[in-house]
């Protein structure tokens, strides 16, 4: 087990960050924010084409990289220090993740390579009204028609699914409950009876829609893996999902720390830099304490996920859960630290405290993730209580 990047990981991570520089910077973050798709058409070619991001874990022979979760996490730790506003989670982290462990051999050939090549945005299409990530949250159906499905439900805090090529759809069988009779579509944006909304969302740097399926039918070629039995691979793919962006949470962290200390050696009060006031050197190291400690918890698990181990879900919820609280602290810390001016348009701070928020709560918030891990426990010893 080695916790140090190479040297290409470590070239990859320099790359990005002079890349993020140019083109995510803050006023390309708030004219992205500003546009109708939340982000720039321009910036994801060059993504895609020039750096060859979106193909980083999408294998060799589909046109990727075929590079591992190590690698994806050092980009997407970047990625949020500089709140790129891209699809790149919703079809990397989501999309392709998802098509990686679910889909067959045809439809990965089918989806990937568009992916790889950035030609299609994909994302996952699970929460409901009742907002829950879990198999028990799902309400839409899957009715077998012939040939086909026929999809019917609505979906919303679908990440980029108003600006989706390809939305992986979860369904089940009517009449199913829990984990049983759960099956993932392949839809396309242009499918009958499919309609999406922009949602008005508190962070705008990362945009989610409102997904209705009407009666969409589908082939059954559409169903991945050929069964509805789609619950465990799609757990995982939730577990892969929250390893990156507890990476992702890791960078935006460490920026409200950079922003902090900043601030407070260059804000004069009472004759003094802030920064030399007790309780503000204390917010700060408490700071630096929970940022370094979340990025052990994301390299663990983006290690983790490279090797496929079987504490992947226990160590994807400790995680999610210790980012999402870290990341959240930190901004809200260093908001505090800025002051009145924290939540002006002019400093960033206020864009990572709402990214922070939000980040809570997608793919389940810290709570949801820590009573994984109290059942991972569980479970795991009672397995060992059994065999003794």
């Amino acid at each position: 087990m080695h916790f140090s990047f190479t040297e290409d990981q470590n070239a990859l991570r320099e790359s990005a960050r002079a890349f993020l520089a140019d083109h995510s910077s803050s006023e390309k973050v708030r004219a992205a924010m500003a546009s109708e798709l939340g982000f720039d058409r321009g910036v994801w070619t060059r993504i895609a084409q020039e750096m060859g991001w979106t193909g980083i874990t999408i294998g060799e022979e589909y046109g990727g990289l075929g590079l591992g979760y190590v690698e994806l996490v050092a980009l997407l730790e970047e990625m949020g220090a500089h709140l790129l506003c891209s699809p790149f989670f919703s079809t990397i982290c989501l999309g392709a993740n998802v098509l990686a462990v679910a889909a067959n051999e045809e439809q990965k050939a089918e989806y990937l390579p568009g992916i790889a090549a950035g030609d299609a945005i994909a994302t996952l299409a699970l929460t409901e009204a009742s907002g829950r990530w879990d198999a028990s949250g799902i309400a839409a159906t899957a009715r077998r028609d012939g040939s086909s499905f026929v999809l019917d439900g609505v979906k919303t805090y679908v990440p980029d699914g108003h600006a989706a090529d390809l939305l992986i759809v979860a369904a089940r069988t009517p009449g199913s409950i829990g984990e049983d009779g759960v099956g993932l579509f392949a839809v396309g944006a242009d499918a009958d009876g499919l309609r999406r909304s922009a949602l008005a969302t508190m962070d705008q740097t990362r945009r989610q829609a409102e997904v209705t399926l009407a009666g969409v039918r589908v082939p059954e070629s559409a169903l991945l893996g050929g069964a509805m039995d789609s619950w465990p691979s799609l757990a995982k793919a939730l577990q892969l999902a929250a390893i990156a962006l507890a990476a992702e949470q890791v960078g935006g962290a460490d920026r409200c720390l950079a922003m902090a200390v900043q601030y407070a050696t260059e804000r004069v009060q009472f004759g003094r830099q802030i920064g030399s006031f007790q309780a503000i050197k204390h917010k700060c190291a408490d700071m630096l304490l929970r940022v370094e400690s979340a990025r052990s918890a994301a390299y663990y698990a983006g290690w983790a996920a490279s090797a496929d181990d079987g504490e992947l879900p226990a160590l994807a919820s400790l995680a999610k859960s210790y980012c999402s609280d870290a990341y959240f602290h930190c901004a809200a810390e260093s908001l505090q630290i800025h002051g009145g001016v924290g939540f002006t348009w002019e400093y960033d701070v206020h864009l990572h405290f709402k990214r922070a928020r939000s980040g809570e709560q997608l793919l389940g918030s810290p709570s949801q993730h820590r009573e994984h891990i109290a059942e991972h426990i569980f479970h795991h010893r009672g397995t060992e209580s059994t065999e003794k």
